[in-house]
């Protein structure tokens, strides 16, 4: 077996396939500096094992696991006013802080350090990246960030417009922006506020009109991403207006709030803020126009979707009408090597001997003759029966009304024929109906066990249509057999449907439609 470095050539393929799998052993490592008891080392082991030994599953539980430690870092950063003094690692960044008892006897806590803010940045960067992986197409669960992406850049079938699910981000930013009284309460008055029901209801909101009013998601998503570029630009202006020593409550890290990947804490912070609020306005800018053809885009997407869907049938008939085709040529060519080829044969043989015998033995001769006589009258009867099986005669002569007329009395129940029809339809046409309903009542025969059959033959809204129901034990089904299934593929050829309702106890009914045009009647030559 080819190896590389030790490793089978087949398993690096795997591995490299399936590369967020190597995430997850990482992000279990980030979690060393968050405790001190022995749950980080287990999962790292746990991790590292599953990485080795299902690489395919680990990559797609990869992004859950980011999301879990890109949440726990937002939740570390927009507490550190509210816990006791303490320590911990997170990512690459050591954060400490310790408590400051202010005049009126409440308690503040303050931030150690100045890269205690990229604990913020970790996070948040942590979240986009397993927004990021959930795109992949093997990932689970990734289907709606999927078409997301895939509507902002227009591809896969989907509109290039704004994606709705763009309002959960924008509503995330927002909650962010005001954390402090919704999810935290004051930081001396932690713990559970009525603020965190608007939250949560909020949220709740905002899933709905994603799902229920997509277009009215994708409006709020880009006036909302605009409204919050404006405040991190104010926010940047308030800095360059204020620029000076920085405030006393602004050194020992008294964050007033969070904006985006920032913590604004009243200083330089706020030109970072001004950063990601332009990034934020230009993003609203170009996805505003797209609004505008909201409309338009998706009946374009509509109908690029269905025209996909359209060239997948006919490819898939197209295949069907192909082994349809070597099947009737190799039955064709069965049965007339097996029928009247062999009759053929056994006529020139007789004829042959005839010659022979003719002079010496006229009696033996004339009895040859007769015999000979007999074979080609099977063999003309052999003729017949092939052509009928390929263009039955009477609907040629005739018209579709007049064949299947004809197969009601050749069939040995009590059937009833109702016929609406103003013109033909087109041979071929014609020629799958005609074997649909024959298949139809020779079930009826041969496996209901009806008494009596009903055949209903009409032609409107440009659909050609023909109903057999029988008042048999029902339980017939196209997917089982080949008969059905293959009147079914027969049809399908010219964009025509097979349905059968057939419960058990009866009554079955088969309904054929056709989409085709009507000529002239057909008038017999008779």
């Amino acid at each position: 077996m080819t190896t590389s470095g030790g490793f089978p050539a087949g398993y690096l393929r795997r591995l490299r396939a399936n590369w967020p799998a190597v995430l997850l052993p990482l992000v279990a490592v980030g979690t060393l500096g968050l405790t001190a008891s022995r749950w980080p080392a287990l999962m790292i082991a746990v991790t590292l094992i599953l990485t080795v030994a299902a690489p395919r599953e680990s990559a797609r539980i990869a992004p859950y696991a980011l999301f879990a430690y890109g949440a726990y870092g937002l939740f570390l950063m927009h507490s550190l006013l509210i816990y006791e003094a303490n320590s911990f690692t997170y990512g690459f960044v050591h954060v400490w802080w310790h408590p400051m008892e202010r005049a009126n006897s409440w308690y503040r806590y303050t931030i150690g350090s100045r890269w205690n803010s990229w604990v913020l940045a970790e996070a948040v960067a942590c979240l986009v990246a397993g927004v990021c992986l959930l795109a992949r197409a093997e990932s689970l669960g990734g289907g709606p960030v999927r078409r997301a992406m895939a509507q902002l850049r227009g591809t896969g079938g989907q509109p290039k417009t704004v994606p709705p699910l763009l309002l959960i981000g924008v509503l995330f930013l927002w909650e962010e922006l005001f954390d402090g009284q919704l999810w935290f309460g004051k930081p001396w008055q932690p713990g559970f506020t009525p603020m965190m029901l608007v939250a949560i209801f909020i949220g709740a909101v905002g899933v709905a009109v994603v799902i229920w009013l997509p277009r009215a998601a994708a409006v709020l998503a880009v006036v909302g991403t605009v409204l919050i570029g404006l405040i991190g630009v104010l926010s940047g202006l308030l800095w360059l207006w204020q620029r000076g020593p920085v405030p006393a409550a602004a050194r020992i890290g008294e964050a007033i709030g969070f904006y985006g990947a920032v913590p604004l804490d009243g200083g330089i912070t706020g030109l970072l803020a001004a950063l990601e609020g332009v990034a934020l306005i230009a993003v609203g800018c170009v996805l505003a126009p797209r609004l505008l053809t909201w409309s338009a885009d998706y009946e374009l997407a509509e109908r690029a979707r269905a025209l996909a869907r359209r060239v997948d049938g006919l490819t898939r008939t197209r295949s069907d009408a192909a082994e349809t085709a070597v099947a009737e040529l190799r039955r064709i060519e069965r049965d007339l090597h097996d029928g009247a080829q062999a009759r053929l044969v056994a006529l020139g043989m007789s004829l042959r001997a005839v010659e022979k015998l003719i002079g010496s033995n006229p009696e033996a001769a004339l009895a040859l003759v007769a015999e000979a006589r007999e074979t080609s009258s099977r063999a003309l009867a052999d003729l017949r029966d092939l052509v009928r099986g390929i263009y039955p005669p009477v609907l040629a002569d005739r018209g579709l009304a007049e064949a299947v007329r004809n197969l009601a009395l050749d069939t040995l129940l009590d059937v009833e024929v109702e016929v609406d029809l103003a013109g033909e339809p087109p041979m071929p046409v014609a020629a799958a109906v005609y074997f649909a309903v024959a298949e139809a009542l020779t079930n009826a025969v041969r496996h209901a066990g009806a008494g009596a059959v009903e055949v209903c033959l009409e032609h409107a809204g440009g659909m050609l249509r023909a109903t057999v129901a029988d008042d048999g034990r029902g339980g017939a089904d196209a997917s089982h057999g080949s008969g059905l299934a293959g009147v079914e593929r027969r049809l399908a050829t010219f964009d025509g449907i097979l349905a059968v309702s057939s419960p058990l106890g009866g009554p079955t009914i088969v309904a054929i439609e056709v989409p085709c045009a009507l000529s002239s009647v057909k008038i017999s030559s008779s």
